[in-house]
């Protein structure tokens, strides 16, 4: 084995090759200006071509009662390999996310299709059986791709408009509570500044008992509650609308103060009135 030396680069030189006097060393090695020959690239053989067209165009000349084997070979042999091809690149290259369906699954659902229509197919309008199958597949994956995203996105909004409702529900608890706690204890500090007769003050002492306590009441109703604070106070029933009548403008005031600050600041009644 020997070296033959360039400007540029050392080459293995062979003992087989020092012999042979017609040995020529490649130009585009030594000199790097000058360019490469190009290697001849392998021809690939196209999966979808002329030949899969003419087997499709002989396929749907057969009958379909009188000739079904026939029909049957020319598709496995010469059609099947090259729609399921078809597909799964078509799959592959647009990735079509709302399929509920496994990989495999979708790809035999998109065969069958093209294998139900292909009697469609007319070479005489001058299509190519490639570009043809190709919108047919696409077509179908895109029309069943959209209905389920309609479908996903039906079910997902759906749940969005739960949560938001639950939250809602939940926050708007949270507020009544929260305000009925303080409502309660802003009458307890102020209920003998607001009323001066001892009547009206227990009846308002009796309102608020039963706020306090409204979890245990079965019946909100007007008249039951009004049964209730007349056994507790002994009082007629206008006595008890007086009463009621003036806290409700106070009640009315201390929501305007408690949905603007969040709370009730009851340093200073007059304030409200």
């Amino acid at each position: 084995m020997g070296y033959l030396k360039t400007k540029t680069k050392r080459i293995v030189v062979s003992k087989k090759q020092k012999k042979n006097k017609k040995f020529e060393i490649d130009k585009s090695a030594t000199h790097p200006s000058l360019p490469k020959v190009p290697k001849k690239k392998k021809n690939k053989k196209v999966y979808f071509g002329l030949d899969v067209q003419d087997a499709i165009i002989r396929y749907n000349a057969l009958d379909s009662d009188k000739n079904q084997s026939e029909r049957n070979k020319i598709y496995s042999e010469e059609i099947h390999y090259a729609f399921d091809k078809l597909c799964e690149n078509i799959i592959n290259t647009f990735k079509f996310e709302y399929f509920d369906d496994v990989y495999v699954d979708v790809k035999h659902a998109t065969v069958v299709f093209l294998v139900m229509n292909i009697h469609k197919y007319d070479h005489t309008k001058g299509s190519k059986a490639f570009s043809y199958f190709s919108v047919v597949a696409k077509n179908y994956l895109i029309m069943h791709n959209n209905a389920n995203y309609k479908k996903y996105k039906t079910h997902h909004d759906i749940s969005i408009l739960d949560d938001n409702y639950n939250s809602f529900r939940d926050e708007k608890k949270t507020y009544i509570t929260e305000f009925v706690d303080e409502m309660v204890e802003y009458f307890e500090k102020n209920i003998t500044r607001i009323f001066n007769n001892k009547k009206d003050i227990a009846v308002a002492y009796a309102i608020m008992e039963l706020i306090q306590d409204k979890e245990n009441i079965e019946n909100f109703n007007k008249k039951a509650l009004y049964i209730l604070i007349r056994e507790m106070t002994n009082v007629n029933t206008s006595s008890i609308t007086k009463v009621t009548n003036v806290m409700k403008k106070h009640y009315k005031k201390l929501l305007v103060k408690f949905d603007k600050n969040g709370t009730i600041d009851d340093n200073n009644l007059n304030k409200f009135f």
